[in-house]
């Protein structure tokens, strides 16, 4: 008896969205990496909760492709890209990092939406919300980092900005969350 209930196009395409999630956790491993070799401790361990955050997700995907049926396929992932140059290197690769898989989610979403498959359409939408948090994070961090100066970085300001860092929450909060009583 057949029990997937993915068509191919989109077991491929969810197993692309798995291995570019493991791909996330390495660049956000990689990346905190270097932040601890720089003495930013704080920035460090916000970049090491968001690999763990990544891996999150790939196991999510992973696990909805199982449970549609499907085999997931557990394949190699490339090398995180070099060391960025500075904190705001860092956070800038970072924002172009969430936009490149924000525009992967959207493709499956689409994908999922052309073959009336609801069931992926609806577990897709949590990665939609994903990213707006992701992407609205990754552009507060780039602001602080230009208040901090930019290129130019205060060692004062991102001292306080790695202590910051190690206390902010992980997530930001949605537009689509905000009401009057709680902006």
């Amino acid at each position: 008896m057949i029990t997937n209930r993915l068509s191919k196009t989109l077991t491929t395409a969810l197993n692309l969205q798995m291995t570019k999630e493991a791909h996330a956790s390495q660049i956000y491993l990689s990346y905190g990496a270097w932040a601890e070799r720089q003495g930013f401790s704080g920035i460090a361990n916000f970049l090491f909760r968001h690999s763990q955050e990544e891996r999150n997700h790939m196991m999510k995907m992973l696990e909805y492709i199982l449970k549609r049926g499907a085999e997931a396929v557990v394949t190699v992932i490339p090398a995180p890209p070099k060391n960025p140059e500075n904190i705001n290197t860092c956070f800038e690769k970072v924002f172009e990092h969430e936009v490149d898989n924000t525009k992967a989610v959207y493709k499956l979403v689409k994908m999922s939406f052309d073959e009336e498959d609801w069931a992926t359409w609806n577990f897709m939408q949590w990665f939609v919300k994903e990213q707006i948090e992701e992407e609205t994070l990754a552009m507060s961090l780039l602001d602080k980092v230009k208040i901090a100066g930019s290129k130019k970085e205060n060692n004062t300001a991102l001292y306080s900005l790695d202590r910051d860092l190690e206390k902010t929450p992980d997530e930001a909060k949605s537009a689509q969350d905000v009401t009057v009583d709680n902006p």
